[in-house]
């Protein structure tokens, strides 16, 4: 009987025209981007990238790795242990003349029949890098980057562990580029930037510079303690001293980098999609309209948070998602009332309403989608009531995101509608209580990261963003019981185009009369069982 069910649910639900396809991102696309970068770079500079460390999940069992999203942008790559280097300037070796080069991992039989298979240099050679090398050689004869006028590259993070096994591998990768660089064992890049603020801020801008530096020395004592900091605060001339200023390059000497540009130069590029872009995020989008579309349908009110996850990332395994694009947040009740709610592991109560923020990740890129929907399949008048209110502020923030406009300003439309709509149902009494019920913003990039790297300016055609508003009442809020452990958020992906905004996940219902509809629908699901496990 199970196998005839299994055979059923195998028609029906795992056949679809959403297949796998193959990766569109060619190494000339890749090349593109390196050179993109390469033309914003200032004169005679570098950028150097590593890639993600291998992380630790627990004893001798790693995470599954991820590649660094920059470093594959600009390379294609997805192997650890490995470097890249972007110059603005042509260099010169005995094959010629080359602008960047690609340091990765060598060959290892043993180890690759035990971890995977790796590229090595002559794998890593179709990547259209013009120069791959071992990795060894970025230690044993490493560039002089002090040549440079700017080094840029990324803050390092304190993630990274060293294998006292392998003299190459990141950790000692990353330790060779610091010492050659003189980056600082105690780093701190706002301390950092603001000493090259001090350095070169013009007359006009030393008021400014002051009221921003003295906002950042209220919240951190090590700002408000820095000597010359404080030196440039207590400075009644309009003009920074010519003293301060030779304190500032004798704290800078020798430092040959810069931690902000590259972020910011990177931030330009990612932030507009290509056509292949736009494609691999309509792929990861739809399939997670899938998988909300057949929860809807699957939906029972005896399921489990972690038994709704499972639905979803089954159905991104089935269309080619490797991976979810972070980790899915499935919250029934107050649990949606958790922003970034990951436990998954509870019941609630069938009249709950049931949060679902999920996004699969095809080829690197994330879609990022959230519907809340009743477990019972009915909302009720106060879950209606709320639910059109976010319904609305949806609505507004999606004919915002328009040529021009910003996150910030989709935001405030959204935050708008919010307010007058809880004071309409009595739970705040002023507008300016809504930040209670509703903290956080309505507008992010999406791409090769759920929260794209971005510069967040105005909105440019081509760029992918979420417009999500919510409204989450917790047990114990100060308003009417009848509001409490109900939490909303509506979440889809906009293409922002010249003629206006496409909304890329609108086949997952979201109006509370559409979920309610899709709801009645029959699942092949329904025809899963499993057999009981012996206790």
């Amino acid at each position: 009987m199970h196998k005839l069910f299994l055979f059923y649910f195998l028609l029906t639900f795992l056949w679809s025209p959403l297949v796998a396809q193959e990766a569109v991102l060619t190494p000339e696309f890749h090349k593109s981007k390196r050179d993109e970068l390469r033309a914003k770079m200032p004169a005679n500079s570098v950028a150097v990238l590593f890639s993600n460390p291998v992380r630790n999940r627990a004893n001798d069992v790693d995470y599954v790795y991820h590649p660094d999203p920059n470093f594959y942008y600009l390379t294609g790559f997805k192997e650890p242990q490995s470097v890249l280097i972007v110059y603005k300037n042509p260099q010169q070796d005995e094959l010629g003349q080359y602008v960047d080069q690609l340091f990765v991992q060598e060959r290892d039989a043993a180890k690759e029949q035990w971890n995977g298979y790796r590229l090595g240099v002559e794998g890593a050679e179709a990547l259209g890098v013009d120069r791959v090398l071992l990795r060894s050689e970025f230690i044993k004869n490493q560039a002089n980057f002090t040549s440079f006028e700017e080094v840029l590259i990324f803050e390092f993070e304190n993630d990274v562990r060293d294998d006292k096994s392998d003299p190459y591998d990141l950790y000692d990768l990353q330790r060779t580029f610091k010492e050659n660089i003189n980056y600082p064992q105690d780093f701190n890049r706002l301390r950092h930037r603001l000493l090259k603020s001090i350095r070169t801020v013009s007359k006009e801008d030393v008021e400014t510079l002051k009221n921003e530096i003295k906002w950042y020395a209220g919240r951190n004592e090590s700002i408000a303690a820095d000597p010359a900091i404080k030196n440039f605060l207590e400075s009644s001339t309009l003009e920074v001293p010519e003293d301060l200023k030779m304190q500032v390059a004798f704290l800078l000497k020798d430092q040959y980098f810069d931690v902000e540009l590259l972020g910011q130069l990177l931030g330009d590029q990612r932030e507009v999609k290509t056509v292949e872009e736009i494609a691999l995020l309509k792929k990861a989008i739809g399939i997670s309209v899938v998988g909300q579309r057949e929860v809807m349908k699957a939906m029972r009110p005896d399921m489990s948070e972690r038994e709704i996850q499972g639905i979803h990332e089954f159905v991104f395994k089935k269309y080619g998602a490797a991976y979810e694009g972070y980790p899915s947040i499935v919250g029934a009740g107050s649990n949606a009332c958790v922003l970034h709610y990951i436990e998954n592991d509870d019941v609630g109560l069938d009249s709950d309403l049931m949060l679902m923020d999920l996004g699969a990740e095809y080829e690197g890129y994330t879609a990022d989608i959230t519907r809340t929907i009743p477990k019972d399949g009915t909302f009720s008048e106060e879950q209606k009531l709320i639910y059109q209110i976010v319904y609305d502020a949806q609505e507004a923030g999606i004919k915002a995101a328009v040529i021009g406009s910003t996150s910030g300003q989709i935001t405030r439309i959204t935050q708008e509608v919010v307010a007058k709509g809880l004071v309409r149902l009595g739970i705040i009494t002023k507008e300016d209580e809504f930040r209670t019920y509703y903290p956080h913003g309505a507008a992010h990039h999406i791409g090769l990261d759920v929260h794209d790297l971005s510069n967040y300016g105005p909105f440019k055609a081509d760029a992918i963003i979420t417009v999500e508003p919510g409204i989450y009442v917790p047990k114990d809020s100060p308003c009417d019981p009848k509001w409490w452990g109900i939490g909303i958020r509506i979440e889809d992906d906009v293409l922002i185009t010249e003629n206006g905004p496409i909304n890329l996940s609108a086949n997952a219902p979201r109006s509370w009369e559409a979920i309610e509809e899709l709801m009645k629908e029959s699942s092949p699901l329904d025809q899963f069982l499993l057999p009981e496990l012996e206790k």
